[in-house]
């Protein structure tokens, strides 16, 4: 577990920290039979720390972005996956001649 990983689960305990205060406030607001009309400040506040660790922590922990090279050999599907059971071939694109001849007419 590196540090991404505990600074993500830091801003969800954070996020439902704020989540429980919320509640906390409307129960309190009903007790008085008052109308909600939002959270507090400190409640807002912390949902934006809480999802700017989030937002940093998935982009962080999954690793480094990696550029894609569209003439790389490592990007070439080779074989079907193994489960074909998702595979449809009844479906609109039937319709579509199977070999499509474009030529520009002049």
């Amino acid at each position: 577990m590196g540090f991404g990983f505990t600074v993500g689960v830091l801003g969800v305990l954070i996020l439902f920290h704020a989540a429980y205060s919320t509640i906390q406030y409307r129960g309190l607001l009903k007790i008085m039979e008052e109308e909600f009309s939002g959270p507090p400040i400190t409640v807002v506040g912390e949902l934006v720390i809480g999802l700017v660790l989030c937002m940093w922590a998935a982009l962080t922990v999954p690793g480094k972005f990696l550029s894609i090279h569209p003439d790389s050999e490592e990007n070439r599907i080779v074989s079907l996956p193994e489960n074909l059971d998702f595979m449809i071939f009844n479906h609109r694109g039937r319709v579509f001649p199977s070999q499509v001849d474009l030529k520009l007419k002049h």
